[in-house]
Order: structure tokens, then sequence, then C-alpha cells
């Protein structure tokens, strides 16, 4: 049975940061894609990150490079996503994704996931 189980959201301020766990098992960690994804109320979801489980590649929408950073542990199934400089627009629900697909498929929309953990809400505050 998959489980994916995400941990380390919280209030922060304006310019803060945070670092969240999404602990995983059941699958072959090897194999697959785990991604970050985040969906505020009234927005669609979006993809913050990927992680190769396969070669350990990173891989990141445009927009997201530079203060979010994506990692991995294939011997203990976490992966890691830290923020930085976080802004209120980042205020969201953030979840780990498992795919069989690879990470280029995720950030192309051309898959999402075929398991998810319930997140973690992160909340930006001024």
């Amino acid at each position: 049975e998959v489980q994916i189980a995400e941990s380390g959201g919280g209030l922060v301020p304006v310019g803060g940061s945070l670092k969240l766990s999404c602990v995983t098992s059941g699958f072959s960690f090897r194999g697959n894609a785990i991604s970050w994804f985040r969906q505020a109320p009234g927005k669609s979801r979006e993809v913050v990150a990927c992680y190769s489980g396969h070669d350990g590649r990173k891989e990141y929408p445009a927009s997201k490079r530079g203060r979010f950073t994506i990692s991995g542990d294939p011997s203990s199934g976490e992966v890691f996503l830290e923020l930085i400089n976080l802004k209120l627009e980042d205020t969201a629900l953030y979840f780990c994704g498992v795919t069989s697909y690879s990470c280029v498929g995720v950030l192309n929309r051309l898959v999402a996931y075929e398991h998810r953990g319930s997140g973690t809400q992160v909340t930006v505050f001024e």
C-alpha cells in the first residue's frame, strides 16, 4: 500500500522560510517521480518541483526556480521542499504526488500523480 505523509507546514511571516517533508513508502522510490504540488483556495493546482527517484534529477517550473529547492533521500523514501523568501501568494496546501512517469511529463502537465498525500498547510502572513 502506498503511503504518503507530509509535514512541516505552518504560519510564517513574509520573507521567512520553511522546510517541508514528504515521507513515502509502499512503492519503488527509484522507479517513480515524486513532486510537490500546491493548491490555494479558489485556484488550480500547480506543480512546484519534481524529484526523479531514478536519477536524482530535480526539475522546476520556470516560475518556481530560485525560491524553492527539492531534495530526496532514496534510503529513507523522503522528499523535502525548502521554501525561502516566502510571499503572501505562497499560502496554499502543499502536498506530494507520486507518478510512474517522468518529471518531464509532470512539468509539461501530461501527468500529475497516481497517488498523493493529504498535504500540509503553509500560511504566510504580513
